[in-house]
């Protein structure tokens, strides 16, 4: 019964993290910024078209996405399981090793970005890398989570965050 509790938790996780994805308000994500057009003489070659490579690029991310996020989440299920059963030390460990899925994460999303012929497209992977880099040393966030209510509120707040700078370039579906 434990593991089934626990696989319905994972599995909530997992959909709250694709719910986030895939109802993201696009007004509400950072997108690039807009080129201006400066002082300087227009030039006569066109604007290099990143599309192909960007597209393959965003590819890899959302495998990173639907992997790496789902096994922090399932760390994540394990960890309000053990706090739901006062098991205090099992949950710590949980919180330890969610915390090293988020770090892996992000080191993931750094290197399917770093190879992206776009710069601004690696700019942005490199953002999100740090934002959730940054999270993965600072559980503050994590601690908080006691239930599975305090998780569909915390994470997709914390998901829009984090993958906010690539959201721009790699539209959801």
């Amino acid at each position: 019964m434990r593991r089934a509790i626990l696989a319905a938790l994972a599995g909530g996780v997992l959909l709250t993290g694709a719910a986030c994805e895939s109802d993201a308000n696009t007004s509400e994500i950072a997108a690039p910024a807009a080129v201006t057009a400066s002082a300087a003489p227009a030039t006569t070659e066109p604007a290099p078209d990143y599309s192909a490579d960007t597209e393959k690029v965003c590819g890899r991310l959302d495998k990173v996405f639907s992997a790496a996020l789902g096994d922090f989440g399932t760390e994540m299920g394990k960890m309000i399981a053990h706090k739901e059963a006062k098991q205090t030390d099992e949950a710590k460990k949980a919180e330890k090793a969610a915390a090293a899925e988020l770090k892996s994460v992000g080191t993931q999303i750094r290197k399917e970005t770093e190879s992206a012929e776009n710069p601004e497209l690696k700019e942005a992977g490199d953002a999100s890398a740090t934002k959730i880099e940054k999270s993965a040393k600072n559980r503050d966030y994590i601690e908080k989570i006691k239930s599975t209510k305090d998780l569909d509120k915390t994470l997709k707040t914390q998901l829009a965050e984090w993958l906010s700078p690539v959201a721009g370039y790699c539209p959801t579906n």
